[in-house]
């Protein structure tokens, strides 16, 4: 495993199974990067992680991680606009999950929003992360269907 962080052995579902420990991702959120900048993305460990557990569906893990990275971004930046949209859909997802197609769809559409504020332009690549592919992410939540992974490929 190189040293990277693990995966946790379960997916948490809020109503479903039990929480993990307080502070079970405490370590990880420390290793946040300050500030949250696409010139450090590829050495931010927690950024990275957050992306890992969001593409192997640990919705919860990942909003809990990428909080962390969210908070150290400069507000109205794109990239504080970027992992606000991919906390809306962990929890999104995370919401079909517990059987709430409204605040899933709720979700997708505040995604939607971040990631055009992330991207003006409507593409390019942001923190390793393809503006089409996250738009096109967030249009799968609202229909329901499976998204695709966000990359980056060195998302550890």
């Amino acid at each position: 495993m190189n040293g990277e962080p693990p995966l946790p052995g379960r997916r948490h579902v809020p109503g479903a199974n039990a929480r993990p420990p307080e502070g079970a991702f405490a370590a990880i959120r420390r290793a946040a990067a300050k500030p949250t900048c696409e010139a450090t993305a590829d050495a931010n460990i927690a950024w990275r992680h957050g992306l890992r557990l969001f593409n192997a569906g640990f919705d919860w893990e990942a909003h809990e991680v990428l909080e962390a990275v969210w908070l150290n971004a400069a507000p109205n930046s794109c990239e504080r606009a970027l992992v606000q949209g991919i906390i809306h859909l962990a929890n999104g997802r995370l919401k079909q999950a517990m059987g709430r197609p409204n605040a899933r769809r709720r979700l997708a559409n505040l995604a939607a929003e971040a990631f055009s504020a992330a991207f003006p332009l409507g593409r390019g690549r942001l923190m390793g992360i393809d503006g089409e592919k996250a738009a096109l992410a967030a249009r799968s939540l609202a229909e329901g269907t499976d998204m695709p992974s966000l990359g980056p490929e060195n998302a550890i």
